[in-house]
């Protein structure tokens, strides 16, 4: 790969591949768990030789103990509230809005900030939270979460974004916004809408392999695509 394309591999979202061939979260989330994790990664690479990727963890000497097995559980919403998702990354919008209905909630989605715009203004429901992608062609969401505060001055608004080591600065963030980190888990994502909508919720052990059979292709399509966005 050239210099410019080496300089920004580690960026979520960005990738090489034609619209719908990749989310560009691969190297992201790989560069993300190293940080994590105390270590360094490095690519060398110049076109035609292809790349030779280095990672260095730091040394752990004390005994491992196995993982045990451990059932996930899940706020589920105690009453239908509406929430809008602005995303425009397909594959993520679909896991985001299965996450929420999954939790109980009415979903609304759109594909950038505009859409997104459109859609509560010709609502009649009231929409009681955003999700938004901070970084959306055409209107991003900042600017979103505010004319959307305009219309309905009730909604309560979370920022989703995958870029790493992000800060709440400045003036940006709507009043009382919550901001997620991507890509996120099914419980990340369901126990922080809770959290924005002070619920008094319950929890529920969900066994994630419950899957209708008329729907099996469709599930095992996304399954594949969580897996490749969490892991």
């Amino acid at each position: 790969m050239d210099a410019e394309t080496k300089a920004r591999i580690f960026e979520p979202f960005f990738t090489t591949k034609e619209q719908g061939k990749g989310t560009g979260l691969g190297l992201a989330t790989v560069y993300g768990i190293i940080k994590q994790s105390g270590g360094f990664i490095w690519v060398e690479s110049e076109p035609g030789s292809g790349a030779r990727f280095e990672i260095y963890l730091p040394r752990v000497t004390d005994r491992v103990e196995p993982a045990s097995a451990q059932k996930e559980e899940i706020t589920i919403s105690q009453g239908l509230k509406t929430v809008l998702v602005a995303e425009d990354e397909e594959a993520v919008r679909e896991l985001a809005c299965e996450f929420l209905k999954s939790a109980g909630y009415n979903v609304l989605t759109a594909s950038n900030g505009v859409e997104a715009l459109a859609i509560a203004e010709g609502s009649k429901q009231h929409i009681h939270a955003l999700l938004t992608d901070l970084v959306m062609p055409r209107m991003r969401g900042f600017e979103l979460a505010k004319r959307l505060k305009t219309l309905q001055p009730q909604i309560k608004v979370i920022y989703a974004s995958g870029y790493l080591d992000y800060q709440q600065t400045g003036n940006e963030f709507v009043e009382e916004a919550l901001f997620i980190q991507k890509p996120f888990t099914r419980t990340t994502l369901v126990a922080r809408m809770a959290e924005l909508l002070k619920e008094d919720s319950q929890l529920l052990v969900v066994k994630l392999i419950s899957f209708d059979k008329v729907h099996h292709q469709r599930t095992r399509s996304r399954r594949h695509i969580a897996c490749r966005l969490l892991t």
